[in-house]
């Protein structure tokens, strides 16, 4: 078991690595489609997986045909890994797709809706309990 020293450093390489091999690596069309980047990296303790999160801009379309993609590039980001970190053995890869900064847009698009109701709400001096309605 590696310390979570260790695990962060691995995890880090990961990404840099990663990141690097999605903006000249990578020669699957389907990977250029939407635009991507590299979010966070989750390394198992014992070093032998890895959970790579990518953020993906673009229409659903172009969402599920770059997730297509890097799922048949896992093989050979795995080779790559292998070659460009020192480590006893390539941990196994797999590409999970963030959706969190669109999670944070929305919740972002909702704060500023509140609050636009409720400078509304204070001007008029009315309160309608229905107004503030949550999608």
């Amino acid at each position: 078991m590696a310390t979570s020293r260790r695990v962060e450093r691995v995890a880090e390489l990961i990404k840099r690595e990663v990141g690097q091999m999605l903006l000249s690596g990578i020669k699957d069309d389907r990977v250029g489609s939407g635009m991507v980047s590299v979010t966070d990296v989750q390394v198992a303790g014992d070093l032998q997986h890895a959970k790579i999160f990518v953020s993906i801009y673009g229409s659903s379309e172009a969402k599920a045909e770059t997730m297509a993609g890097l799922k048949s590039a896992t093989g050979f980001v795995r080779s790559e890994l292998g070659q460009r970190i020192r480590l006893r053995r390539t941990p196994e890869v797999v590409f999970l797709e963030d959706s969190s900064l669109e999670r944070g847009d929305k919740v972002l698009s909702l704060l500023n809706r509140l609050s636009q109701e409720r400078e509304k709400t204070e001007q008029t001096g009315e309160f309608d309990g229905n107004q503030a309605e949550v999608e």
